[in-house]
């Protein structure tokens, strides 16, 4: 399949189609790695990054948590 490098912005870029991301197995907002070797460019998918709920609520400290915010009064039909 050939492409071709336009602008987008002030950035080049490089639209790919749909059934290419689909035959590589990538989805839309997968993060990648750009890999440049011997003059090409690869692209990779990035490691996933798994998070431990616990790990991130024992971060949780009195000097980075927030108290109680208002949004005022109920606009609308939210629950409450």
């Amino acid at each position: 399949m050939e492409a071709v490098i336009r602008k987008w912005g002030n950035s080049p870029a490089l639209r790919l189609t749909t059934a290419v991301l689909k035959e590589a197995g990538y989805q839309l907002e997968q993060k990648v790695d750009l890999v440049v070797s011997r003059g090409r460019i690869v692209i990779q998918p990035s490691e996933k990054v798994e998070y431990d709920l616990e790990a991130l609520v024992g971060g949780i400290t009195a000097g980075n948590a927030h108290g109680e915010v208002s949004f005022g009064k109920p606009v609308g039909k939210e629950a409450l």
